[in-house]
């Protein structure tokens, strides 16, 4: 059965694409049947993060009725499968979010988790994103602004009758003019709490290369908060899937 994950964040900068694009290699790596969906239509960047911003068939191409949505398929060096959505102005012309469920059909069956990287705010193409999805993963930074506009959408969600899964704190530099963690869950109301991220360089060294940064990194502290997101969604045990402790560590784990 595919499940159809939508990624939201509310407020923009909220770092929901450069995680959507690790979240799905992560899930690849797991050997996960993974799709990932731009459906941010008016500016999608999900190709620029992967290192490849042009592809001949897009979203846009798809929802214009002009190309199937298996045409619209990449895949990346990783082994993660890719929907990207056009750059250019003209492929906003005639590029409907209304028709996003529809066009989404053809994928059910043909991947275990769809991952939609949707655009930031309560628009129609945010709105056509969560209806289409099965659940939400809200993502978000430890600060007010962006905790509100995410417990809007939460709330939209619920109205819509979408599931939400869970909370992904991102950006956490645990600074004092941060949210506490737990302020963060106090306001948001009871979700689960499914990954606190860190700021962490070696993400915006990985995006200025074009890479994600668990393939630039995969020891940093981001990537290894966001394999164990990725077991988590893929319902995975805990078992040093993508990285291992020193034989000492080890060795002093079976001691205790």
């Amino acid at each position: 059965m595919t499940r159809i994950i939508a990624c939201v964040s509310g407020k923009g900068g909220a770092g929901k694409t450069t995680l959507v694009a690790n979240l799905g290699i992560a899930l690849a790596r797991l050997h996960k049947n993974v799709v990932v969906v731009d459906t941010n239509i008016s500016t999608p960047n999900l190709g620029l993060h992967l290192g490849v911003p042009f592809y001949p068939i897009t979203l846009h191409d798809v929802l214009k009725g002009t190309a199937r949505i298996k045409d619209a398929i990449y895949e990346h060096e990783s082994g993660l499968r890719i929907i990207p959505a056009g750059i250019s102005l003209k492929d906003l012309r005639g590029a409907d979010p209304k028709h996003l469920p529809n066009t989404l059909l053809d994928l059910l069956g043909d991947a275990e988790i769809i991952l939609l990287d949707v655009a930031a705010g309560l628009g129609r193409e945010a709105l056509s994103a969560i209806e289409t999805a099965d659940e939400i993963i809200l993502i978000t930074n430890p600060e007010v602004t962006a905790v509100t506009d995410a417990l809007k959408t939460a709330k939209l969600a619920q109205q819509i009758g979408t599931k939400v899964s869970g909370v992904v704190i991102n950006r956490v530099t645990s600074e004092k003019h941060e949210m506490k963690i737990e302020d963060v869950m106090s306001m948001l109301g009871d979700y689960n709490l499914l990954s606190i991220v860190p700021e962490d360089m070696n993400v915006q060294k990985a995006i200025a290369r074009r890479t994600p940064v668990v393939h630039h990194k995969p020891r940093s502290a981001a990537s290894r908060e966001i394999n164990d997101l990725a077991m988590k969604v893929a319902g995975e045990n805990y078992n040093n899937y993508f990285y291992h402790d020193s034989w000492y560590k080890r060795a002093f784990s079976f001691l205790r």
